[in-house]
């Protein structure tokens, strides 16, 4: 079985017309349509933790988060963040 080679003139017309594409890219300034997607949240350190849950409390965070198209982990989080001023 033979390979064939590609001719550098097919390769070089490719990085040329990707060259081309990154230039008008960096040219634009997105900055007003990325604020309007409303995308951005402000970026927040975070510390991994772990903890102990009983298997009925984590199906019923499953079940709520489920509902909101949120992960289990995520509701938790919204909910502590939401009521630790309470305590």
């Amino acid at each position: 079985m033979t390979t064939r080679k590609r001719s550098s003139k097919v390769v070089r017309k490719k990085v040329d017309r990707r060259d081309l594409q990154l230039e008008e890219f960096e040219k634009r300034d997105l900055g007003e349509d990325i604020r309007a997607a409303g995308g951005l949240r402000p970026i927040r350190k975070t510390l991994p933790t772990s903890i102990v849950l009983e298997q009925d409390l984590i199906d019923k965070l499953r079940k709520k988060a489920a509902k909101r198209g949120l992960g289990y982990q995520t509701m938790l989080k919204v909910i502590v963040r939401e009521h630790v001023d309470e305590y």
